[in-house]
Order: structure tokens, then C-alpha cells, then sequence
């Protein structure tokens, strides 16, 4: 075997019989063509197509993360602002992502961006910051639906931040502290009938048992001594009562 037979066998190979061996990772999907014909997919490992009259092309189904850049949106209730979001896509089916759109990713982020904005303009600023979740799945469904024919599945759409103008920001700030007070003011009021009520209940019980008025008596007198550094002589009860009829008779 001369030099130039291997030459020609070396040559013969990178040029024949090389390019005939395609690997396709776990991950993905091999679409082929034979003179521009689709003729089906192939699956991971060591495929082996027809150098030069078939051409292979091979796309990711692994998730992919579309970032939908900030956008101002007014939204029903005429309050502007600035919403960005994020979609995580997958391809289920290699071939239509192929042949129906030329770049699914960016087709994808396309639509979601129109659809963002489409949303969020009929939905309330109320529904849009406590109500998130009913948006997301609002979005995720339009998104869904209109990317099916390319074969591209929208798991899951995320609304991240949404930023109010500063006077609104101000605005919502005096209403939660006026909420706050206000229910401050519920509270204290609540303690004060609360209290009213036991000590109504105190004095009705003190009222029907005379021991019981006498010896509260006598350590409230014990606690005012205690604090005066003074001494106090009791009045009987008993007195108390004769002298109080007296001035009601008089």
C-alpha cells in the first residue's frame, strides 16, 4: 500500500464517511431532510444519514427561559405601569418547531410580549398586584394555545415586577397607614368596652356582697397609704352608708 492509497482512503473518510454519522444528545432531536423533504426525526445516539443528499438539523427540548423585557401598560382602571415577565418554554415536537416557525424562541417571546400587554390592559390594578396568580394562568393559557401549532408548550409564565408611578406609591402608602389606624382605633375600642363591661360586672358583684365592698375598701386605702407615705384611719362601711342616706334624705 503506497503513500497515495492512504491518502485516498484518509481523504475518502472525512469527506464520505464522516459527515455520514450524526450524534444526537439525550436532549435532542434530529430532524432530516433528503433534497429539501422532510423524512422524519431521529432519536439520541449514533445516527447515520446520507452524506451530502441528507441534511440533519437538530433541536433542544430541554426548557428554554424567554425574558419579556419591562413594558409600560395602562391598565383597565387608567393607572400606567411598568411590568416585566418571564416564560419557560419547551419544544414537544421537534419537527413542527422546525418546518412551521423559522426561530420559535423568538416568535414565542414575540407573542408573549403582545399578550402581556393585552392582559394586563383588561385587568384591574387591584387584580394585578393581589391576584397575580389568576393572570399568570390567563397568560399561560392565551401563550399556550397560539404556540401549540409550532410545537413549542408554555409551562409556565411568570409576571416578576411591576413597578407603580411614585404619586400612586404615596397614594397606596397614606391608605395603608389610614388602614392601620383605623384598625388601631378598633382595637382600642374594643379593650375599652371590654374593660367597661368587667368593671360593671365587678361593681354589681361588690354590690350584693357588703364583705367584699368593705375589704376592697380597705386595700384601696392600704395602696393610696402606700403610695402618700401616709397614714389613713378607715371609715367604717357601716358609716358610709348612714352619712350617704342622710345626704340623700337631706
Amino acid at each position: 500500500m503506497n503513500t497515495w492509497t492512504i491518502v485516498g482512503a484518509i481523504a475518502l473518510f472525512f469527506f464520505i464517511v464522516f459527515p455520514a454519522f450524526k450524534v444526537v444528545w439525550q436532549y435532542e432531536r434530529g430532524v432530516v431532510f433528503r433534497f429539501g423533504k422532510l423524512i422524519g426525526e431521529r432519536g439520541a445516539g449514533l445516527n447515520f444519514i446520507i452524506p451530502y443528499i441528507d441534511r440533519m438539523i437538530k433541536v433542544d427540548m430541554r426548557v428554554e427561559t424567554l425574558v419579556v423585557e419591562p413594558q409600560e401598560v395602562i391598565t383597565r382602571d387608567n393607572v400606567t405601569v411598568e411590568v416585566d415577565a418571564v416564560v419557560y418554554c419547551r419544544v414537544v415536537n421537534a419537527t413542527d418547531a422546525t418546518i412551521i416557525v423559522k426561530d420559535y424562541i423568538k416568535a414565542t417571546g414575540q407573542f408573549a410580549l403582545t399578550t402581556l400587554r393585552s392582559v394586563l390592559g383588561k385587568s384591574d390594578l387591584d387584580e394585578l398586584l393581589a391576584h397575580r396568580d389568576r393572570i399568570n394562568d390567563r397568560l399561560r393559557e392565551i401563550i399556550d394555545e397560539h404556540t401549540e401549532p409550532w410545537g413549542v408548550e408554555a409551562g409556565i409564565v411568570e409576571v416578576k415586577d411591576v413597578v407603580l408611578p411614585e404619586s400612586m406609591q404615596r397614594a397606596m402608602a397614606r391608605q395603608a397607614e389610614a388602614e392601620r389606624e383605623k384598625r388601631a382605633k378598633i382595637i382600642h375600642a374594643d379593650g375599652e368596652r371590654l374593660a367597661a363591661d368587667a368593671l360593671a360586672e365587678a361593681g354589681d358583684r361588690l354590690a350584693k356582697s357588703p364583705a367584699s365592698l368593705q375589704l376592697r375598701y380597705l386595700q384601696t386605702l392600704v395602696e393610696i397609704a402606700s403610695e402618700q407615705n401616709a397614714t389613713i384611719l378607715p371609715i367604717p362601711m357601716d358609716i358610709v352608708r348612714e352619712v350617704t342616706g342622710a345626704l340623700k334624705s337631706a
